[in-house]
């Protein structure tokens, strides 16, 4: 089976500079959330027809997508045509760039109703109280046609039942009827809606939620697209047992996971491949992106992405967490404190005021309040290693490359630039120098 995706078009209603299909439904772009039920429906290929900045929109594509350009843009037959090499005999399913909400679920039954009744085509329709300029499908004794608003009569115009846009085929059949299609209409384009009467037997397919189908035109739309996505994905969360205290202000991509007896506070933005494990705290005021959260995890007020953490981990207020870590469990990360490329152990904790960079912390290891690790030297970036049960006193500096031995303590205020070994006291800073009376005078 394959799937053809129509997405050449500008979107000039968007009244943007990027194609429509580029804009974002909960950081995911439109044309993406198409691809990705395609996937599920188990397409052999996936083909995606480009044309306005085809290249910006064909770098956001997974891999193994095949891409085939429409350079003039002629009307969906003749976007279906530039294809037409890649047609296969079996099962052609064409969907709509624009339309992200076609679920899997509605795919494969479609696909179903298709071959149970041995149609050559198949539309999958939906039934609107005001149809306004949707297409009408009219039913014959063997086939149905698809009647563009403006062709049909008084009587045609009252039918509820319109076409969505999304299309079946016999892939034997789609190409004869390809080769058969005409432009000779007002727009004087090639429209694959007539294919539908060119079948012997045809047929359309109802849609249960016309929420499925709605397509994207303007800003307006795909707000609305973004907030009821929100709320899908929140409301199927909360019946999975999760506890979303306000689901206004909680914004949780399609691919996050959450485990059973978290809690996700208000003001939250989840996104990514992220999973979340099983009695969280999570919030408020927190991003997370791509990162694998553990169970009893606690993070407040505070940016996480791309980032691995471990159980019974606490995390902020107020802290950052950069692409690259690594948290062992029952770690403490507090109050304005940033992490990148660091690996910390088991029991550590940096509870104020830090920056470690590209840093391997050991277990049971004090990062006191002010140190940071110098890992840039202008050109490249080095690495500070702490060996376990280390304690680096206040406002540090450790200027890597440097190891910090086991059980080995820093003093407050130290510049350290070599290598410390275990069980050491080292200092790095200026002699006090007092002054009597000096304040006097």
């Amino acid at each position: 089976m394959t799937c053809i995706i129509l997405a050449a078009g500008k979107g000039t209603r968007m009244k943007s500079k990027y194609p429509k299909v580029l804009h974002e439904i909960l950081d995911i772009p439109i044309i993406n959330w198409v691809v990705k039920t395609s996937q599920k429906i188990l397409a052999d290929e996936i083909i995606v027809i480009t044309g306005y900045k085809a290249q910006l929109v064909e770098e956001v594509l997974p891999e193994g997508t095949l891409c085939v350009r429409q350079e003039e843009q002629l009307g969906t037959g003749h976007a279906v045509m530039m294809a037409y090499d890649f047609i296969p005999d079996e099962e052609v399913v064409v969907l709509n760039g624009d339309v992200p909400f076609i679920s899997e679920e509605t795919l494969k039954e479609f696909l179903k109703f298709r071959k149970d009744n041995n149609f050559q085509a198949a539309v999958l329709s939906m039934v609107l109280e005001s149809p306004a300029h949707y297409g009408r499908i009219i039913h014959g004794k063997e086939k149905i046609e698809i009647r563009e608003f403006r062709d049909t009569n008084d009587d045609e115009k009252k039918i509820d039942e319109v076409n969505s846009g999304i299309y079946c085929f016999d892939g034997k059949f789609l190409k004869k009827a390809l080769n058969n299609l005409d432009n000779n209409n007002d727009q004087k384009e090639f429209y694959l809606t007539d294919t539908l009467g060119m079948a012997d037997k045809s047929g359309s397919l109802i849609v249960k939620d016309n929420f499925e189908v709605l397509g994207i035109n303007d800003r307006k739309e795909l707000a609305f697209m973004n907030k009821s996505a929100k709320e899908r994905i929140n409301n199927n969360l909360v019946e999975s047992g999760v506890t979303i205290l306000d689901p206004e202000t909680t914004w949780i991509g399609p691919e996050v996971e959450v485990g059973m007896d978290t809690i996700i506070y208000p003001y939250t933005y989840i996104s990514g491949k992220t999973i979340i494990g099983e009695d969280c705290k999570i919030g408020p005021m927190t991003r997370l992106h791509e990162s694998n959260v553990n169970n009893n995890v606690v993070i407040q007020r505070s940016e996480v992405e791309f980032s691995n953490i471990d159980k019974n981990v606490s995390i902020g207020p107020w802290s950052r967490l950069r692409k690259g870590n690594k948290i062992e469990e029952n770690v403490k990360i507090g109050d304005f404190v940033e992490l990148k490329k660091t690996k910390i152990g088991k029991n550590s904790k940096a509870q104020h005021l830090s920056y470690l960079g590209d840093t391997k912390l050991g277990e049971n290891v004090n990062i006191g309040a002010g140190t940071i690790t110098c890992n840039y030297d202008g050109t490249n970036k080095h690495k500070t290693e702490i060996g376990n049960e280390a304690f680096i006193g206040s406002n540090s500096s450790l200027v890597a490359p440097v190891k910090i031995g086991k059980s080995s303590l820093i003093g407050a205020g130290s510049v350290i630039t070599e290598d410390v070994p275990d069980n050491a006291l080292a200092l790095g800073r200026g002699r006090q120098i007092t002054k009597k009376d000096r304040i006097k005078k």
